[in-house]
């Protein structure tokens, strides 16, 4: 068991694609290429790769913003924007199989849409939340709120660019509209500040100098 009295922080988020440009132009156009980086991979990987990247933002215009620009750029819809008891929001898979979610919290626009991303969040579906949870904070990640084994969320340092939580792989997928099954490689890469390591749900996490 590695334990560790550091702060470990999330420092990059890098998502394994077959084309680069093809990705890059997508994610320029999506308007997120900022928050991500990207690497060549040909690991074989099928159906739901187990985590999701979601954006938080200012109100229900500019979740369908970001929503219809991916499309327009190639993503298809897999759950559509719509209200709910905590807000509004919906989901769609990048053209590399990537899925992204974007939501708010406001259930009425108060202005008009923008491109601006309030939190850019990691969530990784994972088998035992609450044991997940334990191997993260041995490795120096800071526990913020959780509910019991079904949901745990990370405070990130002001100088981190993604904030990370944990969900039940099943509710993930339930949540972002797909069918559960998946297998082969997460095809992302985790950045920290601390040595690298594999997670017991198999989500690779390597050390980023500079």
């Amino acid at each position: 068991m590695t334990t560790t009295n550091a702060t470990t922080s999330i420092t990059s988020v890098t998502l394994e694609v077959a084309d680069v440009d093809a990705a890059r132009r997508f994610y320029k156009a999506f308007g997120v290429d900022s928050y991500i980086r990207l690497r060549e991979s040909a690991e074989n990987t099928s159906g739901f790769r187990g985590f999701t990247l979601a954006l938080t933002v200012s109100g229900p215009a500019t979740v369908d913003a970001f929503l219809d620009a991916a499309v327009d750029a190639g993503a298809e819809v897999t759950k559509p924007a719509a209200k709910s008891l905590w807000g509004y929001g919906g989901a769609v898979q990048a053209p590399d199989g990537t899925i992204w979610k974007v939501a708010t919290s406001a259930k009425k626009d108060t202005g008009p849409a923008t491109r601006n991303i309030d939190e850019f969040v990691l969530l990784l579906g994972v088998d035992d939340v609450k044991a997940t949870k334990k191997f993260y904070v041995e490795r120096g990640l800071v526990a913020g709120r959780s509910f019991g084994g079904k949901y745990a969320e990370f405070t990130s340092e002001a100088s981190s660019p993604v904030t990370l939580a944990l969900y039940k792989r099943r509710a993930l997928a339930k949540d972002l509209g797909i069918p559960v099954d998946g297998t082969g490689s997460h095809r992302i890469v985790i950045g920290c500040t601390a040595e690298g390591f594999v997670d017991p749900d198999g989500y690779v996490w390597e050390a980023v100098v500079g």
